[in-house]
């Protein structure tokens, strides 16, 4: 929650959200005002201007954090300008000193450049727009600091971290590396050709240059012959006819070299074809022996013995798949020199035989996808069945009585996790004033928040938005009181007690899911908490209670 009331013990003076003022003034300016700063318009506490001021019982008036500040130093506030005892319940929100504070006028800070003299409400906003304000530039990388009425031409002038249109290529760089992207980047800047053939080319084309530089040396073309002969480009021709003879010898030999080749392919393709018709007839052997084991398997006879052999003759199968699969490759390698069609039609009839032979592991795939199917809507009905178990959980655990009595376990771990930052605040479950009423419950940070945060565990009500907020009334008025239940029977509770403040935004008809929390961020010190001589932890595990009042209230 970004943000939480902030209340004080046993119901005593309480600050609340409000909702933000648009006039406000940052409390530790040097401020110079236009008429001397009036005594009351100063806090008797800090004896600066007041801000968001509050007024005690014995009539001084306080900055808010002033007051606040006077609550923590002591047990039993004093004020500094009597010595009366201040009691909180008597401190009020002084808004017409807030008013009159806010609309007192100011002289700018940059007097006498700015000669301005505005509200102080209105002082930041006057600041944000003060043509003698110092401001950092506005482009990245650059620190200097310049007024705004000069920043403009600081911008378009004397930055060095301006952008500036390159004269090459007409692209927009950062004043400071404009001559590294002219040296390095731009894609039209003039370059040497680096082959020494005194022309200057645009750094784009250069590639597209040495494809065709006179000057660049290249393979001889005859390479793949035996040429390993480099020239340059211009004098390839020159090359090329004083080398005839010698590349024309290269080239029979190569041919030379081919023929040989192809006719060990010949021979080596014969001998294959050999192979493949010992293989053809090893294969019509084992079906002929496969049908004899099929018709005993089918009589229910020495069943053992035969799916032995079944899967002995599937080996060999697979076995002869593979070699066929060899040759198969080695025939499309040569393919584009010998008509091979007769062998790859005998290769495509063993294949047919083979894929016939693997119709019970395709059975078998077919199976075990179903029986994944099944399993994958068993998982789903699982699911749904732990959501409902979870829903009707939290129904049987629900109040409708305006009390919620609520379990923490695991104290130490969920305390850790809240100094660690992972989980700062943990809420309880829902609970309400009746079963068409208010939808109300819990909010613990274990490590404190605000003024408690590390010291205390801060306890917060909220508000949430209910089926029937539209039948309740609105804002929420009633009293309620936060508890930390003593677990040795004694009823050592520690209680919290305040009354809805209708002003809060907390206690309005919710627009979200819930609204601000209000309570107690200094509910109970963790020093009292888990000193082992109480009892308000055992077994890891504390007892929080909220009762709300239900007097007055309506039911529908």
């Amino acid at each position: 929650m970004a943000c939480e009331e902030l209340a004080a013990p046993s119901g005593t003076f309480t600050r609340q959200n409000s909702s933000t003022s648009s006039l406000d003034f940052e409390p530790e300016a040097d401020y110079r005002f236009v008429e001397s700063l009036e005594e009351r318009y100063k806090c008797a506490y800090c004896r600066r201007v007041l801000r968001n001021p509050h007024q005690t019982g014995c009539g001084h008036r306080f900055c808010q954090q002033c007051i606040l500040a006077l609550r923590e130093l002591n047990a039993v506030p004093t004020c500094p300008v009597d010595k009366e005892t201040i009691k909180m319940h008597e401190v009020f929100k002084d808004n017409c000193c807030k008013r009159e504070v806010l609309n007192l006028h100011v002289f700018c800070k940059n007097f006498p450049d700015c000669n301005s003299k505005v509200i102080l409400g209105r002082y930041q906003e006057h600041l944000l727009q003060c043509l003698f304000e110092s401001m950092q530039c506005t482009n990245d990388g650059c620190q200097d600091q310049i007024l705004r009425k000069d920043l403009k031409e600081h911008l378009s002038q004397h930055c060095k971290f301006r952008e500036e249109r390159c004269q090459y290529c007409n692209t927009y760089v950062v004043l400071i590396n404009i001559k590294n992207h002219e040296k390095n980047d731009c894609p039209d800047y003039p370059v040497p050709c680096l082959q020494n053939c005194s022309q200057i080319i645009l750094k784009k084309e250069i590639e597209k240059h040495h494809a065709v530089c006179p000057e660049a040396e290249v393979d001889c073309p005859y390479k793949q012959y035996g040429c390993h002969v480099k020239v340059k480009r211009g004098k390839l021709a020159e090359h090329e006819n004083s080398a005839l003879r010698e590349h024309m010898l290269q080239i029979l030999d190569k041919n030379s070299r081919l023929e040989e080749q192809i006719s060990d392919l010949y021979k080596s393709l014969e001998c294959k074809e050999i192979k493949i018709q010992q293989l053809a007839d090893a294969i019509q052997k084992c079906e002929k022996e496969f049908r004899q084991y099929t018709q005993l398997y089918g009589n229910n006879s020495n069943l053992m013995v035969s799916t032995q052999a079944l899967a002995s003759h599937l080996d060999k199968s697979a076995r002869l798949e593979s070699q066929v699969k060899q040759l198969i490759q080695m025939a499309n390698q040569q393919q584009s020199k010998l008509d091979l069609r007769p062998l790859f039609d005998t290769i495509e009839n063993m294949k047919q035989k083979i894929a016939l032979m693997e119709t019970y592991d395709q059975r078998l795939v077919v199976l075990e996808d179903q029986s994944s199917k099944h399993d994958l809507q068993i998982n789903i009905h699982k699911a749904q069945l732990n959501k409902n178990e979870e829903r009707f959980k939290l129904l049987e655990g629900t109040c409708y009585n305006g009390k919620l009595i609520w379990k923490i376990t695991d104290y130490k771990l969920k305390k850790k996790e809240a100094v660690e930052g992972r989980v700062l605040s943990i809420a309880s479950q829902p609970f309400y004033t009746s079963r068409c009423g208010y939808r109300l419950c819990a909010r613990a940070y274990l490590n404190g928040d605000g003024s408690g945060k590390g010291t205390h565990i801060s306890l917060y009500f909220v508000v949430m938005r209910g089926e029937f907020d539209s039948l309740l009334l609105w804002p929420f008025k009633q009293k309620v009181t936060l508890m930390l239940l003593d677990q040795s029977g004694k009823k050592n509770h520690i209680v919290e007690v305040f009354r809805a403040d209708p002003n809060s935004s907390s206690f309005k008809r919710p627009d979200g899911e819930m609204n601000i929390a209000s309570g107690c961020p200094r509910f109970v010190p963790h020093a009292v908490l888990e000193n082992t001589k109480n009892t308000y932890i055992r077994d890891d595990t504390l007892f929080l209670k909220v009762v709300v009042d239900l007097t007055d209230l309506e039911e529908l």
